[in-house]
């Protein structure tokens, strides 16, 4: 890819959704650090204000990078602003919210540390829902971002739900196949739905980044049949 665009920067979270239908982002990541130790590549950690740092990558050969870097710093800065995020959250929740109940998934919980007679008490996590289908009750969790979800994370979770009686049902832009692997052994389910769903009226904002970055970003006023079948 780099012998192609031997003029353009990528940064490290890009090159792993990028490429996170053939790797885990960890062996992307391995990749590129064996590169730059290598000569191929040259990496730059710069400055992503108000959240921390950006690690870019490069051919060496590349001497007029810091222009085309700036100006994605400037773009990944906006998406990566807290409100944003916040806001990014409670789209993904919101869209499922009313897309479950078209399958026949019934909701009877919001932010649940119980159910029925169980309680969680172990960690101060919750469950985003609960919803019920065919009397089977479902703990689920709801993650539109570009990043998985933390391994600790998804552990916590399952745990829950066993302690709780509760089905798992992950709902995921992307997870890596051992996490699938993981919550279908404990009888549960893994739901990808591939692009980050931006907050309704920002679909320019979105085609923006899709087309600046190759991010998989859009944005729907609803996810009926037509658009599960589109995202999934």
């Amino acid at each position: 890819m780099f012998e192609e665009q031997p003029e353009t920067v990528f940064y490290q979270r890009q090159l792993q959704v990028l490429f996170e239908k053939r790797y885990f982002r960890w062996v992307t990541v391995r990749a590129v650090t064996e590169l730059v130790q290598d000569g191929v590549l040259a990496a730059e950690v710069l400055p992503l204000p108000g959240t921390g740092t950006i690690t870019f990558y490069r051919a060496s050969s590349y001497r007029y990078w810091k222009r085309e870097a700036e100006e994605i710093v400037k773009l990944v800065s906006r998406f990566s602003e807290s409100t944003f995020t916040y806001a990014l959250g409670a789209q993904g929740e919101t869209l499922f919210d009313a897309a479950l109940p078209t399958a026949g998934f019934l909701p009877t919980g919001r932010k649940v540390r119980s159910h029925r007679a169980a309680e969680w008490t172990e960690t101060g996590h919750d469950l985003d829902r609960v919803f019920e289908r065919d009397g089977v009750a479902y703990g689920v969790e709801i993650k539109n971002t570009l990043g998985y979800i933390e391994r600790e994370e998804l552990d916590i979770k399952m745990k829950m739900c066993r302690h709780l009686g509760l089905r798992p049902l992950f709902i995921l832009r992307m997870a890596p196949k051992s996490y699938i692997n993981d919550v279908a052994a404990m009888g549960g389910f893994t739901l990808i739905f591939k692009y980050q769903l931006y907050p309704f009226g920002q679909k320019a904002f979105a085609d923006e980044v899709r087309g600046r970055l190759g991010l998989p970003t859009d944005s729907y006023l609803r996810l009926g049949w037509f658009g599960w079948r589109v995202i999934l």
